[in-house]
C-alpha cells in the first residue's frame, strides 16, 4: 500500500513539473513573441555593427526578433524563399508549398485576405504582408523555407534620417544631370568624329576595334533606364560606324513609397545614372563629336528597374529582380552589366540573379562606390555572388589603386582605369543631346568592363561564357594568380579579341 502510495505521488509530482514546465514554456514563449519591435535605429546599428565586426550582415543569421522587426519596421512586408531552387520550373510541388506557406500565415495572422501581395511566375518566391512575430517564427520553422527577409525596409533611409548619410551624390544616389565640357587632354578623336575616352588607350580598346566592335552581341543593363532627351542613345543609336543593331528600353519600377501599387513609370531615365552606363557601353561611334562606347556595335536592351543605384525598398528590389528574370528568358541577350546594388543580400535579388546565371548569362555587378558613408562596407551585393563578375575602378596606370570613392575586397574579379591624376573620369553622353560629362566609380568600370566583354565574345561568338570569361581573365594584370583585392586586374583588350 505504501509503495502504491509512493508511486502516485511521484507521478503527481512528475505531472506537476511537466505542467509548470510547459507554463514556463509557453510563458517564455509569449514573452518572446510579444517582445517590441526594435526600432529603425535600433535595427541599423545592428546591421552597421555586424558588417564591421564579421565584414558582412545577412538576415538568415539574424534572430526571428530581429528579422520580424525589420519587416514591421518595412511597411509589414515580407519577401519568402521557399522550394528546393530558385527556378520554379525545377520545383514541380511549388504551388503547394505555396498554399501551404499562404495556409501558416492566414493561421497565425487569424485572416485570409490581404496577404498575398505577389507570386513570381519564375521564380520560387513570394511577397506577403505579416504583422505577428508568431507568423515569421512558424514560418522560419517550416521545412520548404529557404529565406523570410523584410521586403521594403529601408535602411539607406532610415540612415539618412538619423544623419549617418552623407550628403555627396557619390555616397547616396548616384544621380545628376550635369553637363560639362570634356577636358582634350580626356579624350581621343576618332573616325569620322567621335571622342574616344582616355582609358580606351590604357586599357588598348581603340586597337582592339580592328578585331571586334562588339557587333551581334546584345548587352542588357539594369539600371535607372535611358534619357528620353538624349538622340544618340535613343533615335540615332543606330548611325554613323555604328549600324545595323537596335536599342530597347523597358521600365519595370514602379514609382510609389506604398508596395500595393502597381503599373511601371515607364522606361525613361529619370536619375541620369542609366545614361551614363549605357553611354560609356555603347554610345555609337559618328562624326557629331560626341562620346564612343568601347562596345559602339552592340546591341542593347535597357531596364529602368530602381529610381537610383541604391536599391532600398520594396519596387526597386522587386524591379532589378524583374529585370534579371526577364534578361534571363531573352535569348538574345548574352551580357547582363548592373551598377547598383546594397550592403547587404536581398533575396529575391539573388534568386534573380541565380536565374539568369542558369540561362548562361555573362553578368557583371558594381564592386560598390561610396565616400563617408558606407565606406567600412567592401564588396556590395550583388557583386560578391559568385554568379556575378564583381568590377571596381583604380587609378590611371595603376591596377591595384582604387579610385578614392570605389571598394575592393577578395571578391573583385576585375579593374578599370577610370580615374586621372587630375581627378577626371570617363567622359560619357550628357543626359541632354549634344552635351558631354564625366562619369566614375565602380559603376563606369562595371559598365566598361561589360562592353570589354562584349568586344571579346563578338570575335569568338560561338563561344561560351566561361570561354569568354577565361580570355578576360588570360588577358589581364595578374592572370593566372588574382590579386587578393583586385582579382586579375586591368584588361588588355587588345590581347583578348586577338
Amino acid at each position: 500500500m505504501k509503495k502504491h502510495v509512493f508511486y502516485v505521488l511521484m507521478l503527481f509530482l512528475v505531472v506537476t513539473a511537466c505542467n509548470r514546465d510547459e507554463l514556463q514554456n509557453s510563458a517564455s514563449n509569449m514573452e518572446i513573441v510579444q517582445k517590441d519591435p526594435l526600432s529603425a535605429r535600433q535595427i541599423n546599428e545592428k546591421i552597421n555593427e555586424t558588417i564591421k565586426t564579421k565584414g558582412r550582415f545577412s538576415w538568415k543569421e539574424s534572430s526571428d526578433h530581429f528579422v520580424w522587426s525589420a519587416i514591421f519596421q518595412g511597411n509589414k512586408i515580407a519577401s519568402i524563399g521557399f522550394g528546393s531552387s530558385f527556378d520554379r520550373n525545377l520545383t514541380p510541388d511549388s504551388k503547394a508549398i505555396e498554399a501551404e506557406i499562404l495556409k501558416v500565415i492566414e493561421h497565425y495572422e487569424g485572416k485570409n485576405d490581404r496577404i498575398l501581395l505577389s507570386s513570381d511566375q519564375y521564380l520560387n518566391q513570394m511577397d506577403v504582408a505579416i504583422e505577428k512575430q508568431e507568423t515569421i517564427i512558424a514560418l522560419r520553422k517550416m521545412k520548404n523555407i529557404r529565406y523570410v527577409e523584410p521586403a521594403d525596409y529601408r535602411y539607406f533611409e532610415n540612415e539618412k534620417q538619423f544623419g549617418n548619410a552623407a550628403k555627396s551624390s557619390s555616397s547616396s544616389s548616384g544621380c545628376g544631370f550635369e553637363s560639362t565640357a570634356l577636358n582634350a587632354v580626356d579624350y581621343t578623336t576618332v573616325s569620322p568624329n567621335a571622342k574616344a575616352p582616355w582609358s580606351f588607350t590604357k586599357h588598348n580598346i581603340i586597337s582592339a576595334w580592328n578585331y571586334s566592335t562588339g557587333a551581334g552581341i546584345t548587352i542588357g543593363v539594369i539600371d535607372s533606364g535611358v534619357s528620353s532627351e538624349q538622340s544618340l542613345l535613343g533615335s540615332s543609336f543606330n548611325s554613323g560606324l555604328s549600324s545595323g543593331r537596335s536599342i530597347s528600353k523597358n521600365g519595370v519600377y514602379v514609382d510609389s513609397v506604398w508596395p500595393w501599387s502597381s503599373g511601371y513609370d515607364g522606361s525613361a531615365d529619370k536619375c541620369g545614372h542609366g545614361t551614363s552606363m549605357a553611354s560609356a557601353l555603347a554610345a555609337p561611334r559618328n562624326n557629331m563629336g560626341q562620346p564612343v562606347g568601347i562596345a559602339y556595335n552592340a546591341n542593347l536592351v535597357t531596364y529602368r528597374a530602381a529610381s537610383n543605384v541604391v536599391l532600398d525598398g520594396y519596387h526597386e528590389q522587386n524591379g532589378v529582380k524583374i529585370a534579371f528574370t526577364e534578361l534571363g528568358n531573352n535569348n538574345n541577350v548574352k551580357i547582363i552589366s548592373m551598377s547598383m546594388g546594397h550592403i547587404f543580400s536581398v533575396g529575391k535579388i539573388e534568386d534573380g540573379v541565380k536565374y539568369a546565371y542558369s540561362k548562361g548569362k555573362l553578368i557583371f555587378c558594381a564592386g560598390g562606390t561610396s565616400t563617408s558613408f558606407t565606406n567600412f562596407v567592401g564588396v556590395i551585393f550583388p557583386a560578391w555572388m559568385p554568379e556575378t563578375q564583381a568590377i571596381t575602378g583604380v587609378k590611371e596606370n595603376t591596377s591595384n589603386q582604387k579610385c578614392d570613392v570605389c571598394h575592393s575586397g577578395d571578391e573583385i574579379d576585375f579593374t578599370y582605369q577610370m580615374e586621372r591624376a587630375s581627378g577626371s573620369n570617363i567622359p560619357v553622353l550628357s543626359y541632354y543631346n549634344g552635351q558631354t560629362d564625366y562619369v566614375g566609380g565602380s559603376s563606369v568600370a562595371t559598365a566598361s568592363t561589360a562592353g570589354i566583354a562584349a568586344l571579346v565574345w563578338a570575335k569568338n561568338p560561338s563561344w561560351t561564357r566561361d570561354q569568354v570569361l577565361n580570355k578576360m581573365r588570360q588577358s589581364a594584370t595578374y592572370y593566372p594568380t588574382p590579386n587578393s583585392s583586385y582579382g586579375y586586374g586591368n584588361i588588355n583588350v587588345l590581347q583578348a579579341v586577338q
